[in-house]
């Protein structure tokens, strides 16, 4: 075996050789040719390829690739090893194969896709499906020009076991700095199919917590633009994240795989850029204070709940009667008379908005008409009988048009949904009363906020869905593809909107409901977006597998699931063990021990330890307790946009989307969580942050579910032993 493995290592090491002497040889070779800054265009396209070619083989040089696999291809009658890394190239000499065959080319997929066994495996090509045996599947690790792992998940000729999981693991084991990394050298086939699914589909993706939905999400991107470069952009495809650090915390993803120029964004950034609003921080911080800062825990949520009812398709159909009144009774009423002698006949200006104009949205349909009125205008001042005559007619020309256009309906989103919500003055042939559709404490808190000029999150999709009726699909971008995470906490009005500025319903939608703590907004079941599409522009996939947590954080935090909320969306965790959940019971002093918890382990060689608070407010207590004791510690408070890695103090509902080698859940108790399915999915969010170890303070007065999962055999109580040791000195 021993001798296997040293064959293996040296085989990998010579072709490592080969390969980094090629790559050096290409690179070498672009970088003495001159750089073409000339405007010859047929140069200019040659040089962008050169430039590509370039930036890629300076990837290249340091990680060539990762993974090798030997195939042979039915009637091919040759076994071709084929080296599989983040970028494709090809040698300088023309070859039978590759160099190096990007991750998203087709054979690549049998990388993934592939398991193990005798029977013949297959890909889907351009040119149909191709069948043949796979010989071996290579795992390699290189880093710097150095080969430092090889790992053989099969080899058809060695009657050895298949360690499928070995390399993953390993992988998993390496600890996290402050950004997320791509996996594509552990793509596992689940996520695989999910990467390499079609483009016009709305897929929606269930992931339990760690089952790598995000990274999977965005590997999905990069295989997009690879398999549809002629039909997609960069450009015209977006990422929406919960909030700005998430986007920094993932900003190195795509441009390690070589991709660049996709747009990421919060949802509300986007729509108030596309509306023209400025929202502040405070408003957004005003919401989560509201509903996670309230004593008492979280308010009751009901369908009247506000961000429900705001997110609902209800509101659609109100908004829709809302705009077909203003539309249909927009044309002023009488002549229009620029000065005497000079009619414009209402019946022609009617003609003019219902037939000829009635393609274009109210909007555009406006400026027809006024640009109409004005061409007539002018074509009755060439009949004025002098020169005075024409001075006087245009004066009361332009005034006329200008006050004729005052009178047509302001097309102006906010206008209306302020007159929806009866917060302004309504058009005289609107009913006095609000649509009875609407339930009376949304209409009262929304109007109440509205006339104060308050503008919140749950109230953009509305905004959003009157901007596009009035306007159509004018001077908005429509993407090719649209990435949604944590789409849980998204509502179906927010992804009916962005339907409309989407190209074939194409979508990856992705969350956990077991993560739902922002249920007073969200869906609280995928059926609720699933209905937007139609059966075949749709497709639901779950992800079980969680990559993050050792089992015992994983089996801890089922137990909150099974226990507190009687899910059934349960994970299941790869073979990684590590150290027992710890539940700790403050002792003399609750800011003492969450100190000596968290010089623990920050003292390991762990790069990234997290206090995750019940609240803002305990977060910032804490923070400046501890900052007097630890240098590199960093309060995340909703206002940051950049996560710093180290040590962080950040209430538990700011964490979402965020991972740490170690995680202390300070005040985990029933002074801080109650018994609500509301407060376990909290403490569910908290206790999958953690990789490598888990540890929960409390003052002995726990919630039934933690006392539930606490039952396992992979917790524990207390301090560690050498812990309380040096606590007793």
């Amino acid at each position: 075996m021993e001798d296997n493995f040293q064959s293996a290592y040296q085989e990998e090491q010579e072709r490592l050789n080969t390969a980094l002497a090629e790559i050096d040889r290409q690179l070498a070779t672009l970088k003495s040719t001159p750089v073409y800054t000339g405007n010859d265009y047929t140069e200019q396209i040659l040089e962008a390829s050169r430039e590509q070619r370039r930036g890629n083989l300076a990837k290249l040089k340091q990680e060539p690739y990762f993974g090798r696999l030997d195939f042979e291809e039915n009637g091919g009658g040759e076994r071709k090893a084929l080296y599989i890394g983040k970028i494709g190239v090809d040698h300088e000499q023309v070859s039978d194969r590759p160099l190096v065959i990007d991750w998203r080319a087709p054979v690549a997929s049998l990388f993934y896709s592939f398991t193990g066994g005798k029977e013949p495996a297959s890909y889907e090509s351009p040119e149909g499906i191709v069948e043949g045996l796979v010989y071996l599947k290579r795992n390699v690790v290189i880093r710097k020009r150095i080969l430092e792992r090889v790992a053989d998940t099969f080899d058809r000729e060695s009657d050895g076991p298949a360690v499928s999981d070995e390399f993953l693991v390993y992988r998993l084991g390496e600890n996290k700095d402050n950004r997320l990394r791509d996996i594509v050298s552990t793509i596992q086939e689940e996520q695989d199919r999910i990467i390499r699914a079609a483009k016009n589909t709305a897929l929606i993706i269930q992931g339990v917590a760690g089952s790598g939905k995000t990274t999977v999400a965005l590997h999905r991107l990069a295989f997009l633009l690879y398999q549809y470069k002629e039909q997609v952009a960069a450009e015209r495809m977006i990422i929406f994240a919960p909030n700005r650090m998430f986007l920094d915390y993932i900003s190195d993803v795509l441009p390690e795989l070589g991709v660049g120029n996709i747009q990421q964004s919060t949802f509300a950034d986007w729509a108030a850029e596309m509306l023209g609003l400025e929202l502040t921080q405070g408003d957004a911080m005003e919401t989560l204070s509201r509903w996670f800062e309230a004593p008492g825990g979280m308010p009751e949520i009901t369908e009247q709940t506000p961000g429900r009812f705001k997110g609902s398709t209800v509101l659609m159909g109100i908004i829709e009667e809302a705009v077909r009144r203003l539309e249909s009774s927009s044309v002023p009423e009488g002549d229009f008379i620029p000065w005497e002698g000079a009619v414009l006949p209402r019946r022609t200006i009617l003609r003019w908005h219902n037939e000829e104009y009635a393609p274009y949205p109210p909007a555009k349909r406006k400026e027809r008409v006024m640009a109409r009125i004005h061409r007539w205008i002018e074509m009755e001042l060439k009949k004025s009988p002098s020169a005075a005559a024409l001075k006087d007619r245009k004066k009361k020309g332009v005034q006329r048009e200008k006050a004729y256009g005052a009178k047509w309906p302001k097309y102006d989103p906010l206008t209306i949904y302020k007159q929806i919500f009866r917060a302004v003055k309504t058009p005289a042939d609107w009913p006095a009363e609000a649509p009875e559709a609407i339930p009376a404490a949304v209409l009262k808190e929304t109007r109440s906020q509205l006339k104060k000029g308050a503008v919140l999150e749950e109230d953009l999709p509305p905004l959003l869905y009157i901007h596009y009726l009035l306007n159509g699909e004018e001077g908005a971008q429509k993407f090719d593809h649209i990435v949604i995470d944590e789409a849980q906490d998204f509502s179906p009005f927010q992804i009916a909107v962005l339907d409309l500025y989407v190209r074939g319903h194409s979508f990856t939608i992705l969350g956990d409901l077991s993560q739902g703590i922002h249920a007073y907004k969200g869906v609280h079941d995928w059926s609720e977006m699933q209905s937007l599409f139609a059966p075949e522009h749709t497709s639901y996939h779950a992800l079980t597998r969680s990559y993050r947590s050792t089992m015992e954080i994983i089996d801890f935090a089922n137990g909150i699931l099974s226990a507190g909320v009687h899910s059934d969306l349960l994970a299941v965790p790869v073979f990684r063990s590590g150290s027992p959940v710890r539940l700790i019971e403050y002792g003399e002093s609750r800011e003492a021990d969450i100190r000596s918890a968290l010089a623990d382990l920050s003292g390991r060689d762990y790069r990234t330890v997290a206090v995750l608070t019940r609240t803002l407010v305990d977060a910032e207590r804490l923070y400046e307790g501890l900052s007097a004791h630890f240098d590199d510690i960093h309060l995340i408070d909703g206002g940051i946009t950049e996560y710093q890695g180290g040590l962080s103090v950040l209430p538990l509902y700011l964490s979402k989307g965020l991972e740490f080698d170690a995680a202390i859940v300070a005040d985990a108790d029933l002074d801080a969580y109650g018994e609500t399915a509301w407060d376990a999915k909290l403490l569910y969010v908290g206790c999958t942050r953690a990789l490598h170890e888990l540890w929960l303070l409390h003052n002995g007065r726990l919630p039934d579910y933690l006392r539930e999962a606490a039952k396992g055999g992979e917790t524990a109580k207390g301090w560690p032993a050498v812990h309380s040791a040096a606590k007793a000195e």
